[in-house]
């Protein structure tokens, strides 16, 4: 793989480069492509399959590339966690927001299993804290959306 590809898709398209906090940069790429991609479901699963894939491909990669464990600038995992936050959410935009504060939350605070995963080596462990933190959130989100008024808009 180049050095190239690696540090384009572990960056995101380099957002990762972002000065301040580029895992919340990372997180707010996703909600783009989010809004970009919620009216068409297929598209957004096949998008979503194809960047995990991507991230524990690269992930890792990144990691001894940079010679840094789980370097800051690597936000595959950010956009990842996003896009898993909102799998099958009917679209709101109050719900993004919201789903976007809890999985920020979740992924700083690392509640268990959280932690644990991150502590996996390579690009198992800089994914998957993420993934579980966005499945976390989803959670969260589909059981408040069946017990409130989030309708599709």
């Amino acid at each position: 793989m180049s050095k190239f590809f690696i540090k384009t898709i572990s960056t995101f398209f380099y957002i990762g480069y972002f000065p301040l906090i580029p895992g919340t940069a990372g997180s707010v790429a996703a909600i783009f492509l989010f809004l970009l991609l919620k009216n068409n479901t297929s598209s957004y699963l096949i998008t979503t399959a194809i960047l995990l894939s991507a991230g524990f491909l690269v992930s890792g990669e990144a990691e001894k590339l940079m010679r840094k464990t789980d370097p800051p600038c690597v936000v595959i995992d950010e956009v990842c966690g996003m896009l898993v936050s909102l799998l099958f959410l009917p679209y709101d935009i109050k719900l993004v927001i919201i789903a976007f504060f809890i999985f920020r939350i979740l992924d700083t605070l690392k509640p268990y299993p959280v932690g644990w995963f991150e502590k996996l080596k390579g690009g198992l462990g800089i994914m998957s804290d993420d993934i579980i933190a966005g499945l976390y959130t989803n959670i969260i989100l589909q059981v408040v959306v069946s017990f409130a008024c989030f309708k599709a808009s």
